[in-house]
């Protein structure tokens, strides 16, 4: 018998390589010697060359069997485990997730192994539980919703345990039947060469069982598609985009039920638009308050409030309300809000505002010709 290959030389990585380096290693090979996808004349080579890789990856993705094999080599590995011990605990399931479909032979990994009683998915002679069907709604809300957090009941069509069958799938009053092809075991058995290689049932699809009269409601899939009302809470301090997971609240499978991710978007406001957790808002004052000052109403996402204009405010000039912003989505002080004032220079003017405005000329030295004043017909004339 030809003596073994050193593990890290069959993976190709280093002596000190990570775990996650030694994956993506195995994957890239596993993909690579795939027996479903060489030519018919280098199957049997393919099929080798796969088994030598898996058992390197059982052993270095385990850290108690690596640090055996890196004190004693092959040796150390050999007397501390049985051939079939040697993939126990190695994650296969999860390298391996979505390969077991026709676009890699299907099933070619389960059946690999059947001859050592090795079932790399973690399932040994029934079909797979899958969890159900993850799903994604939009919710759109209100800016002041987004800024004080929210609730919102929504609808969401999923699939659901069958209320008729409670997810048998058999007509209330019969029930399941053990498959006669497989006798209950889910799998069938045949041989390649040397190897034993077990595939899912063809008549019960890996289950088991067949159901001779499905449930008239769902047909025999044990669920049914309804449209569920969930309570969203909706925390202070999202945004277009923000996305949130609700964990079982997606489609039911044979696994246990998918997420639910509730994609947030918030509407346009007509008078407020936002910058991260600060709002900006713009109001209009008069001449004469933008040069003695005075008080404004000013609309915030909590309501109204006073604010102080101080003489002299020139237009463009912007104001800041401390807290009238948006809370953080993860805590901290809330944001603040930004007030532009525009001062209106008025257009039209009544002939005592025109002589009052050439007053404050005359006294401020300022020189205003004849059509210096808005709204004058002629000379003298207002």
């Amino acid at each position: 018998m030809p003596a073994k290959r050193d593990y890290y030389e069959v993976l190709g990585v280093q002596k000190n390589a990570s775990l996650d380096e030694i994956k993506k290693a195995f994957r890239e090979l596993a993909l690579k010697h795939h027996p479903d996808r060489v030519p018919a004349e280098q199957k049997k080579e393919a099929e080798e060359k796969f088994k030598e890789i898996s058992e390197a990856y059982a052993v270095l993705s385990d850290s108690k069997k690596r640090t055996l094999y890196d004190q004693y080599g092959h040796s150390g590995i050999d007397q501390k485990y049985a051939q079939e011990d040697i993939f126990k605990g190695a994650d296969f399931g999860s390298i391996f997730e979505g390969m077991s479909d026709s676009r890699f032979g299907g099933g070619f990994f389960d059946q690999l192994f059947g001859d050592l009683g090795i079932d790399i998915f973690g399932t040994r002679s029934r079909g797979r539980s899958r969890k159900g069907r993850d799903l994604e709604i939009t919710v759109n809300i209100s800016l002041e919703e987004a800024g004080k957090g929210t609730e919102k009941v929504i609808s969401v069509p999923r699939y659901e345990v069958c209320p008729t069958c409670k997810g048998s799938g058999a007509k209330p009053g019969t029930k399941k039947t053990t498959c006669p092809v497989c006798k209950g075991t889910g799998q069938v058995v045949t041989s390649r060469g040397y190897m034993r290689l077990a595939q899912p049932c063809p008549r019960c699809r890996g289950e088991g069982s067949i159901i001779e009269s499905p449930c008239p409601t769902c047909q025999g899939q044990g669920r049914a598609q309804v449209t569920g009302r969930i309570k969203v809470k909706i925390p202070a301090g999202v945004e277009t985009g923000s996305r949130l997971k609700m964990r079982a609240e997606g489609e039911v499978g044979t696994g246990g039920k998918g997420d639910l991710y509730v994609l947030i978007e918030v509407r346009p406001h007509p008078i407020f638009q936002r910058q991260e957790n600060d709002i900006v808002t713009e109001i209009s004052i008069g001449l004469a308050k933008a040069i003695l000052g005075g008080e404004v109403e000013v609309q915030t996402l909590h309501g109204k409030v006073r604010m102080k204009i101080p003489p002299g405010t020139q237009s463009n000039s912007t104001f800041r309300l401390k807290g009238k912003g948006i809370v953080g989505l993860h805590g901290g002080p809330p944001g603040d809000e930004l007030v532009k004032v525009n001062v209106q220079i008025p257009t039209r003017l009544t002939a005592d505002q025109c002589r009052i405005i050439e007053e404050y000329a005359r006294a401020s030295g300022e020189e205003i010709g004849e059509t210096g004043s808005p709204g004058r017909r002629k000379k003298g004339s207002y």
